[in-house]
């Protein structure tokens, strides 16, 4: 029986990367734990260098498993980018598209959007990357980006579709118990949500004007959709979109504070221009992700 051929080998090596353990690159790549073990040792034995150091805390990667690993990871996209190709024709409406958005605009705005899309074309499959870093597109890890910051390659189709307002929201019931607050210095007074990560500040509310740090969260996560639901929860008063601080029945608290906005704007690789399929989800995008940044600026 053959043995595994080199991309085989990067490929368990780039799983063990990503998942940080052999337990968990098995499961990615469908293979055994003893198998995948196998690659990372042939690896090892052909390159003539470890690539991993096992100590107490589990696989500790080396420098030489730490410089292949960006290299692993453009492999790993641009194969997954000729699978989406090679499953349809450029003039077909078969086939895969990969979409990168924030997690939040993916849990909570884009499903209707998507199911909307598949119904009207069946035959292509929706493959969703929730992500709050941006991917790039121009190396293939995604096919459709929504983003919220504006795209800088030159290789890049992008439409600004508009902006979406943000505002400090909390639950009735929270209301009920505490009060509202009316001024931005009224805010210490009461249980507010926001970030964990000391190095995230404030950096993305430009409008705030003043500094924020970490510490005067009393919620603190850097999920965007673990903050939307301690304060849909009743846990304290946050930060939302506000055509979803409507849609969940949260209240505007200083509705009057011009807080701040995101532009959005869709984006996709020039060089997708081509595929039907993609031109039609782009404009898809485009036209819904639209409508509901106007519905958001309504509700605000």
């Amino acid at each position: 029986m053959p043995g595994p051929n080199d991309w085989d080998l990067f490929q368990s090596l780039h799983a063990v990367l990503e998942a940080g353990t052999l337990s968990a690159a098995a499961r990615l790549r469908g293979l055994t734990q003893p198998t995948l073990g196998r690659h990372i040792e042939t690896l090892e034995q052909r390159l003539g260098s470890p690539l991993f150091l096992r100590s107490p805390r589990g696989l500790q990667p080396t420098d030489l498993a730490l410089e292949l690993k960006p290299h692993l990871h453009d492999m790993s996209a641009a194969a997954s980018a000729a699978v989406r190709d090679a499953s349809g024709a450029a003039n077909s409406l078969v086939g895969s598209i990969r979409i990168t958005v924030s997690e939040i605009v993916g849990v909570e705005v884009l499903p209707p959007m998507l199911t909307s899309f598949r119904e009207q074309h069946p035959g292509v499959v929706i493959e969703l990357k929730l992500s709050n870093i941006n991917d790039d597109l121009s190396r293939r890890e995604a096919d459709i980006a929504v983003r919220m910051t504006p795209p800088s390659q030159s290789s890049l189709i992008a439409k600004k579709v508009g902006e979406v307002t943000l505002g400090f929201f909390a639950s009735a019931e929270y209301l009920e118990r505490h009060g509202a607050p009316e001024t931005l210095a009224d805010l210490k007074d009461h249980t507010v949500v926001g970030f964990d990560s000391a190095a995230r500040g404030m950096r993305d509310v430009p409008g705030l004007n003043m500094p924020v740090s970490r510490e005067v969260f009393t919620f603190r996560s850097d999920s965007d959709l673990a903050q939307l639901a301690a304060v849909r929860a009743g846990f304290g008063i946050g930060v939302a979109q506000t055509g979803l601080g409507r849609r969940h029945g949260l209240v505007r608290v200083m509705p009057e504070f011009d807080f701040f906005h995101l532009g959005c704007w869709i984006v996709m690789h020039e060089n997708l221009r081509g595929s039907r399929r993609m031109r039609l989800m782009f404009d898809h995008l485009v036209e819904h992700m639209g409508a509901y940044v106007r519905e958001s600026r309504a509700a605000g």
